[in-house]
């Protein structure tokens, strides 16, 4: 069975306020009992705090996340550089489950950089099923433009068969795809899903005002920007078909993350994804 868990990008701030015990207490506390680690530096006092939340708190340390070189101006180890650490903390706070972020940058440029990109990750994947620890890539929406028809994903995919996906729902919504179906085409591959909402905001007053200025081009920049992140439940994804379609493919985690809170607390933000899930009747995943 599934667990829903806490993508901990939204609580960086907060790890590095408090720590990430205290954070994770707080975690808790709303009911989340698992956790996905990224933008979160892996110190020595990070890694012994997060495996305390383990042992006192009951905390599963769902995934960590890696990328294959150092990235530049966002903490984080690499495959490159930090292989044997990796392995050792994933060991450590029991996380088989390996996580790629983002695509990297330059590897957005051509179709030969992909297909290298995904070459990469390959051999970085075999070399972790050797240690028990398996390699997953997460999307984005750039991941959907196609290439002599094909879809960048799929070209990630083919190039990269010993690594996993973890589908980010919101993204595939804003690549143009429909998230159950696209859950359904990754079935058997995908052992974790970001759950996110996608929500069309209204336009704020002051493109109201560019309006009465006669600037529409202003206007319409804030027509063409209302698509939003939202909590799980307050947008327009239709969550009553993606969890089940998300548990079919055979997801062990399914994690809230939202990238913006629109001036909400990020936990006001994880309090109605969790009352939202459970109204839809999902309080046993948790």
């Amino acid at each position: 069975m599934a667990k829903i868990g806490v993508q901990a990008m939204m609580l960086r701030d907060s790890f590095a306020e408090v720590g990430a015990f205290e954070t994770l207490r707080k975690v808790s506390a709303i009911g989340y009992n698992a956790v996905e680690i990224s933008q979160i530096p892996m110190t020595t006092e990070n890694v012994a705090e997060l495996d305390r939340s383990r042992s006192e708190l009951g905390m599963d340390i769902a995934a960590l996340s890696v990328a294959l070189e150092t990235p530049k101006g966002r903490p984080g180890d690499s495959l490159a550089e930090h292989f044997d650490k990796i392995v050792e903390e994933a060991k450590r706070l029991d996380s088989n489950l390996l996580r790629i972020g983002m695509l990297p940058f330059p590897a957005m440029k051509s179709i030969a950089a992909v297909v290298d990109f995904a070459k990469q990750a390959n051999e970085y994947a075999e070399r972790l099923q050797e240690q028990g620890l398996s390699l997953y890539y997460h999307n984005h929406h750039i991941e959907f433009a196609k290439f002599d028809g094909t879809y960048m994903l799929d070209i990630i995919a083919a190039n990269s068969p010993a690594m996993g996906l973890e589908i980010d729902v919101h993204w595939v919504q804003r690549g143009g795809l429909d998230p159950v179906r696209t859950l359904q085409k990754y079935a058997g591959r995908t052992a974790m899903v970001h759950l996110k909402d996608y929500r069309i905001g209204q336009l704020p007053e002051r493109a109201f005002g560019l309006l009465e200025t006669g600037d529409i081009k202003g206007f319409m920049a804030e027509f063409k920007d209302v698509v939003q992140f939202a909590e799980v439940g307050e947008g327009n994804l239709d969550f009553a078909s993606i969890i089940p379609a998300a548990q079919a493919a055979g997801a062990e985690y399914l994690l809230v993350e939202q990238d913006e809170l629109y001036g909400r607390t990020v936990w006001d933000a994880l309090q109605t994804s969790y009352d939202n899930l459970v109204a839809l009747g999902h309080a046993d995943l948790f």
